[in-house]
This record gives C-alpha cells, structure tokens and sequence, in this order.
C-alpha cells in the first residue's frame, strides 16, 4: 500500500512537532524546510492537521505551530485513516465489470484492515522514543 505524499508528510510533520519541547512552537516554513517540501502545500497538510485537532495554530508576532496533544495520544493508524483516502481499488460496478464475482476485494479489504491494525500499534511517542540518530536529524539546520 503506497500512501500519498499529503498523508507522507503529515506524518513527518507530526514527527517533528512531536520532537520539539512541550509547549515549544515552529513555523510552517520551519517544517516545509526540513522536509524539502513547498511551503504551500505544507500550510495545507498542517491546516487539514489542525482540522482534525493534531495540530494547535498561534497566530500573532509570537505564533506558530505544536501538537495540540500529547505525541503519545497521536496513534499513526488513526492519522492515516484521517488523512488517506483508503480506498486500495475502485470496484464500482460502472468501472469494473467483474465486481460482482471478484474476490479480490475481499482480500485487498483484509490486507488494508492488517496495515492499518499494525500503525494502530504506534504513536508519534514510539517513533521518537530512544531515537538520537533521529532527534539529530530533525535539528540539523540546512
């Protein structure tokens, strides 16, 4: 299953705001910065992130962006779903024939349900605990 570049870097976002100190702010450009990414399409992934209630906007000479939770609340299984369309295959019966007989779809719903059962397993917490190599990455300016 491939994500899509929205839901990619709405993770790494989240990865990185998770990094920051409690109560610490960055700027979107910060984020779009670190990940090589356009700031434009970075100030919609964080927007849509603060829609869902991931994200905390500060508006203002002193504002930015943080988490608006505790990393350790943010489940990965559950951020993809929110952002990701999910849908692995169409099986509309106006777009394939076969759909009525196919049992691929079944085995395709399984396969996504798995994924999905194995990012529940994960918060943002797990992906930075005990991860120097990765706490250096995400402060190295470039």
């Amino acid at each position: 299953m491939q994500l899509t570049n929205f839901t990619d870097y709405g993770l790494r976002a989240l990865i990185l705001l998770g990094a920051l100190p409690d109560g610490e702010l960055t700027s979107i450009s910060h984020v779009s910065d670190t990940f090589a990414v356009s700031r434009n399409h970075m100030v919609k992934i964080i927007n849509k992130l603060g829609q869902l209630g991931y994200v905390k906007t500060v508006r203002g000479k002193n504002g930015g962006i943080c988490l608006a939770m505790p990393a350790s609340d943010i489940i990965v299984g559950q951020v993809v779903r929110d952002l990701e369309p999910l849908q692995v295959v169409n099986c509309a019966p106006e777009f394939c024939h076969i759909t009525p007989a196919c049992r691929l779809k079944s085995y395709l719903a399984k396969a996504k349900d798995a994924f999905l059962a194995e990012l529940d397993q994960c918060t943002i917490t797990d992906l930075l605990a005990d991860n120097q190599e990765l706490l250096i990455l995400l402060a190295r300016p470039e």
